[in-house]
């Protein structure tokens, strides 16, 4: 064999060896080096190390990566064979999150509702029986306004109000699957009576039994609308559980001709006010109206709603109006009035549409007939307009909606 054929073999048997010695070492080495037996293996490594892995199972919702998440049922840490050591959550600006570890120590959760549009990560630590530290991290974003909608709900959460008061949502959305929406929301009230929900617009929805509701009654408004698609890619975010209670039952009547209110409790007339209605070319809308706002003085200005002069100025603007209460959204009040004669109350109908009461200026003096019904009227009590010649008002004018029948009102019905 020549020189250059033995520089060949030799070559090719390191090469072979140099292959062997690789495929030992990534196979766990021979017999000696494994301890003998050859039972060594990458499993048994692997095996070897997951028995020093802890058992402890940590689980977070949203998953990694979800966007649209919500903001009421995100952000929730559970561990099985383990305990909770560490959970912190931050926004993307690294903001931290406050909440709490369960008592057992095997869930938690945020203290507060979350944002909209906003990027959350949360860094969890578990531990198993025997000490062994478990890790998880997840990252999500929340719906943003774009894809969600939320209602603005009437009445608040624990007051108690007038009889005539009805559970009113307005959605920053429009609304083109009422059906879905309407089956998460629900009215329930503890004297039994029936009550239905009427959509007066695809933003709007109001809800009321078919008579006022019982004096002294509980009523509760429960929605249940997160996750629910309301329009094409547009969920709500609210789960929420509002209680009111419901007053004593005040309805008050005022009669443009004899220019007289009276104020019944329970069917009995407990006050007689006189009163200035709507002049002839101003008249007061007819119908039941209920009280929505209070103010003890405000602004009001007839250039806001339709009374100006030659000039584009409001025919009217009073700044410190005394004891004024809401009946409609276009403008219908039932207040005080300083700045008229004593005499027209009970005798002339002078205001641009409003119901007026005798008053003083600043609003100070309890003993005026403004004052008395200001101070005896509740959010939600009826005031019914009679005899001014006027069309009835719209249902959808304030929170109006008794002067729609009973069928006709469940005919507005999405469900």
């Amino acid at each position: 064999m020549t020189n250059s054929k033995r520089r060949k073999g030799l070559v090719a048997a390191s090469a072979l060896l140099g292959g062997v010695l690789v495929l030992s070492a990534c196979s766990g080495g021979d017999d000696d080096a494994a301890g003998g037996g050859g039972e060594s293996s990458q499993a048994q490594v692997d095996k070897a190390a997951a028995e020093k892995t802890s058992e402890a199972q940590i689980k977070i919702r949203p998953k990694n990566g979800s966007d649209n998440a919500s903001i009421n049922n995100s952000a929730t840490v559970s561990v099985t064979k383990g305990t909770l050591t560490e959970v912190k959550m931050t926004t993307s600006d690294g903001t931290e999150v406050s909440g709490e570890i369960s008592a057992d120590k095997t869930s938690w959760k945020p203290s507060a509702q979350l944002e909209r549009a906003t990027t959350y990560k949360l860094t969890v630590t578990a531990e198993d029986s025997d000490g062994r530290a478990a890790h998880e991290n997840a990252s999500f974003t929340t719906v943003a306004p774009n894809n969600s909608f939320i209602g603005t709900f009437t009445p608040d959460d624990g007051t108690t109000v007038g009889v005539g008061m009805p559970v009113s949502i307005n959605f920053d959305k429009e609304i083109t699957d009422k059906a879905a929406v309407q089956k998460g929301i629900t009215v329930n009230t503890d004297s039994g009576q029936e009550v239905a929900c009427h959509w007066f617009s695809t933003q709007r929805m109001d809800c009321r039994p078919d008579e006022y509701w019982k004096e002294g009654s509980t009523v509760t408004l429960k929605l249940a609308l997160d996750g629910v698609e309301g329009a094409d890619g547009v969920f709500g975010v609210q789960q929420k559980t509002v209680t009111f209670k419901i007053g004593r039952n005040q309805v008050s009547y005022v009669d443009a001709q004899t220019k007289q209110m009276k104020v019944t409790q329970d069917g009995k007339t407990i006050k007689t006010i006189p009163i200035s209605a709507g002049s002839p070319e101003n008249k007061t809308y007819e119908g039941q109206m209920v009280i929505s706002e209070k103010y003890k003085e405000t602004r009001m200005d007839g250039s806001t709603v339709g009374f100006t002069d030659d000039d584009g100025k409001g025919e009217y603007d009073i700044k410190d109006v005394p004891h004024a209460m809401r009946l409609s959204t276009s403008g219908t009040f039932i207040h005080g009035n300083y700045w008229g004669a004593k005499s027209i109350f009970g005798s002339q109908n002078t205001s641009h549409g409003c119901v007026g009461l005798s008053d003083t200026k600043g609003a100070n003096d309890s003993s005026t007939p403004a004052a008395w019904f200001y101070d005896n009227s509740l959010i939600g009590d009826v005031v019914v307009v009679q005899n001014t010649g006027d069309d009835t008002i719209a249902p959808d004018n304030g929170l109006n909606g008794w002067n729609m029948d009973w069928a006709e009102w469940k005919a507005g019905s999405a469900i």
